[in-house]
């Protein structure tokens, strides 16, 4: 028997018992040590969310200052911003284009570190914010909140780094985790990003799993609660559906808004995987100058509806729900064609809020097919009627539109409609948007690791 150890082979005494006990998770120092780091990552992305939106906001706010001084300055900002930011995307931040959504999947999905260094660097997260700034700024159809995605994954895979963890199913957790975290920054919708990240990032929920995803979204959430205050992203609204009228608009905003949203990701699918003959080549060898004409697309779109269709949708989805908004009825068309062309376009952006604006102008359109609806609820069942068909994600739909607008009455049938839309779009889209670009991306990356 060595000396100092007793007759199991075990240290003995004092120190032996120090030593088992700081293998014990409650108190050894390098689990403390990587909770630290965690909850600081969390914190972190809450910060940067929050400080995003505000940029976010700046930059709106002055495109539409030019615009309302220089109205003709669209068609000279929008084609010059487009093409500049697909340039810097492709050269200096490859990785940066599109929503962030599908690149977050694309890493959970991924053995080779060094290919999810990639994906989720720092520099891409940087290039990420300044160039879907950039394209706030020049009037294009996008949303921050995907790119939240995609930068609260990064933010949380560089703290996972800096731990060195052992595991690859520890990286993916962090990285969930941080993308969980940024849809509740963003929208302050805490139970919305847990589900978010369940249904649509991991499509599963497992222990080890589940206390990191719930853990960063509590953070993520109490930060940008003491920052910015109890707010609902759309405000309270208390709009309720009766019986008889209810389940009649329930139907209509499902079927609408399932086929339009289905529509939608149909075309982003079918144009990621190449458009055929002379217009494919075009844009495969001159991604800029189609990037420039899909900027004097959007300019074209924004004058056709007087400027309804720049940004984000926030302020017009707002005003629709409030009804205190003069938008047309062709309003829901335009945005959803400016929310494809800025897609397609390749430049940084996502398509939460947008979307959103679009479904609360079909819900506002079919508003007069049912009578006896009131208008507020029928903007409801559209937002997330459009919502479900286009990311074939109903719960996270009804959750996430529910904690925007602080509205649990109408629960069952915002429910009830996600579901309906869901199957609606099915029919038109087979495969769901973001998993279907996460594969192609997955596989871009690995081609261009092996070049």
């Amino acid at each position: 028997m060595r000396p100092g150890r007793g007759m199991n082979g075990r240290p003995a005494g004092w120190r032996g018992r120090l030593r088992r006990y700081a293998r014990l998770p409650l108190l050894s120092p390098r689990q403390w040590l990587r909770r630290a780091v965690f909850w600081l990552g969390a914190v972190v992305v809450a910060l940067i969310a929050i400080g995003f939106a505000w940029a976010a906001n700046e930059a709106l706010a002055l495109f539409l200052r030019l615009q309302h001084a220089y109205p003709l300055a669209v068609f000279v900002v929008a084609p010059a911003g487009l093409a500049v930011s697909v340039l810097l995307t492709r050269t200096v931040f490859p990785g940066a284009q599109g929503s962030g959504i599908p690149q977050t999947i694309a890493a959970l999905h991924m053995h080779d570190t060094h290919a999810m260094d990639r994906v989720l660097s720092l520099k891409v997260a940087f290039g990420k914010i300044a160039l879907t700034l950039l394209g706030l700024a020049c009037g294009a159809s996008i949303g921050r909140e995907g790119p939240t995605v995609q930068i609260g994954a990064a933010v949380m895979h560089a703290f996972g780094r800096l731990l060195r963890l052992p595991r690859i199913d520890l990286q993916r957790s962090l990285v969930l985790a941080g993308g969980a975290a940024g849809v509740a920054a963003a929208f302050n919708t805490p139970l919305a990003g847990i589900i978010f990240g369940i249904e649509e990032l991991s499509h599963s929920f497992e222990a080890r799993t589940s206390g990191v995803v719930i853990g960063a979204v509590s953070l993520a959430g109490i930060t940008t609660l003491a920052l910015a205050g109890n707010y609902s992203y759309f405000g309270t609204m208390s709009a309720q559906l009766g019986f008889g009228a209810g389940w009649i608009a329930v139907v209509l905003c499902a079927i609408v808004g399932g086929f339009a949203g289905g529509g939608f990701s149909q075309v982003l699918i079918s144009a990621a995987r190449g458009v055929p003959g002379r217009a494919g080549r075009f844009v495969r060898h001159h991604p800029v100058g189609f990037a420039a004409l899909c900027g004097l697309m959007l300019a074209l779109i924004g004058v056709a509806s007087s400027g309804s269709t720049y940004g984000t949708g926030y302020a017009e989805a707002r005003g629709l729900l409030e009804g205190h908004s003069d938008l047309p009825a062709s309003f829901a068309l335009f945005k959803l064609l400016a929310t494809a062309i800025s897609y397609l376009s390749g430049i940084p952006g996502g398509i939460f809020a947008p979307s959103l604006a679009v479904g609360a102008g079909l819900g506002q359109w079919l508003t007069h097919l049912v009578p006896g609806a009131p208008s507020g609820a029928m903007v409801l069942l559209g937002m997330v009627a459009y919502f479900s068909g286009a990311t074939h994600a109903p719960i996270t739909a009804t959750v996430i539109v529910m904690e925007m607008t602080d509205n649990q009455q109408m629960t069952i049938s915002l429910l009830l409609t996600a579901l309906l839309a869901f199957g609606v779009s099915r029919l038109v889209c087979r495969r769901p948007l973001y998993s279907t670009l996460a594969h192609r991306f997955a596989v871009a990356v690995g081609e261009g690791a092996r070049r």
